[in-house]
């Protein structure tokens, strides 16, 4: 069985506990009827408590939630929150006996990773802490492999976060010895022994003469730009419907992988060797690292790389420490930004005296600033001409009316025929 969960909780002996996405609308109705039935409770008279023993209890959040007291010492008691997992140091004066909702089965199941052995026969403090950093709270996917022999013991699964498999990369981490790693070649790809270089794939391209939604995400100049076909809008074509929900799905699973892998970035390893059009991940200026691929080494003391980020199309000069090797799971995605040339216009007669784009002189910057502010952030639709030599592409706006017809207007540019 194969099911979508939310990892709840991770044990200090490394159980895993999760609640299934299916759970979740019982267990919020559940939950709303603890709270009304147990909001007004009054200070509870001396009870004598028992190892074991079911109770509510009010967590730091001041909701009530199903306990279940596991040790009992002194005024302060350790409870398990039997629907998350979870096992808290609580004072007595935060819990209630309780008989209510005993006979509804915890919504969390506990597991443990299949045919995966810890270093040392149980996991140890940083593989537990890694674990934490990584899962809590998080949507995974979860294989069932085997039933516990008893209805309270653990379920035996492979889970699996932005398609890599939770084994593996423990295994690969040196954290555990697990049976079947089908990840950990690809992982291996991180070190660069590899007698192939690998390389991104492109995105399937719709054929010429289908509009489709497009976005500007960079531009080089008025007439070249790069485009990301807009899997949030339906494309005109109605043709093309199933092809755009693959596009949104392969999407949201690259966005996904991506979040995965700026959670446990500090575990993949900098470049240290450089080849033109090598995959990597970079770090931007938000911190958050992205796919790119290195174009060329443009300073040597220190050691700075012009890079290019394959999902937007834009370029940025990055010191080494800001360049990482890429997990071999994302080269599974199609790149995002395609570079695209703009039909029917072309730059207006030169002239020496208006400032001109350095690398590109035959367009002025103005005519750039220009093209800028009729494509950035807005929802453009396009129509492919040619995919050979070069993706050539007419651009429209929301209206239908061709984006470059405004530079036209401005004098910066004229019709092409």
């Amino acid at each position: 069985k194969i099911f979508q969960a939310v990892v709840s909780c991770i044990g200090h002996d490394g159980t895993i506990y999760i609640i299934p996405k299916s759970f979740e609308i019982e267990l919020k109705k559940l939950m709303s009827e603890i709270q009304f039935f147990f909001k007004c409770l009054g200070l509870l008279e001396p009870y004598c408590w028992k190892k074991g023993e079911a109770c509510v209890v009010r967590g730091s959040d001041t909701m009530w939630y199903r306990g279940k007291v596991v040790e009992l010492g002194g005024s302060f008691f350790f409870v398990q929150y039997i629907d998350h997992g979870c096992v808290e140091r609580i004072p007595q004066c935060h819990l209630y006996p309780t008989t209510l909702y005993t006979g509804i089965p915890p919504f969390c199941i506990p597991c443990q990773l299949y045919k995966t052995v810890p270093i040392g026969n149980f996991w140890q403090q940083d593989a537990v802490d890694c674990l934490q950093e990584l899962l809590t709270d998080e949507e995974v996917e979860i294989h069932v492999q085997e039933l516990p022999d008893n209805p309270w013991g653990k379920l035996s699964i492979n889970l699996y976060f932005g398609g890599m498999s939770l084994s593996s990369f423990m295994a690969y981490q040196k954290y555990c010895v697990a049976e079947d790693c089908q990840d950990i070649p690809e992982l291996e790809l991180l070190e660069g022994d590899v007698p192939v270089s690998p390389s991104y794939m492109l995105p399937l391209l719709p054929i010429p003469g289908d509009t489709f939604p497009v976005r500007v995400t960079h531009l080089v100049s008025p007439k070249e730009v790069y485009i990301c076909l807009d899997p949030s809008k339906n494309l005109m074509k109605q043709s093309a419907a199933e092809g755009d929900a693959n596009c949104d799905s392969e999407l949201k699973s690259l966005d996904e992988a991506l979040k995965w892998c700026n959670k446990s970035v500090e575990s993949l390893p900098l470049l240290t060797h450089f080849q033109t059009e090598m995959p990597c991940l970079v770090e931007y200026q938000d911190g958050l690292w992205y796919r790119a691929k290195l174009l060329s080494v443009e300073e040597f003391d220190p050691v700075k790389v012009l890079v290019q980020f394959v999902d937007y199309g834009s370029f940025s000069v990055v010191p080494t420490s800001r360049l990482r090797h890429i997990p071999y799971h994302l080269l599974k995605y199609p790149v995002q930004a395609v570079r695209a040339l703009l039909a029917g216009f072309k730059p207006a007669l030169y002239d020496k005296n208006v400032k001109r784009i350095p690398y590109s002189p035959e367009w002025s910057l103005e005519a750039l600033w220009a093209m800028m502010e009729c494509v950035d952030g807005k929802q453009l639709s396009a129509s492919v001409l040619a995919l050979s030599p070069d993706v050539t592409i007419s651009l429209y706006e929301d209206d239908q009316n061709l984006v470059h017809m405004k530079l036209i207007e401005m004098g910066l540019a004229d019709l092409d025929e």
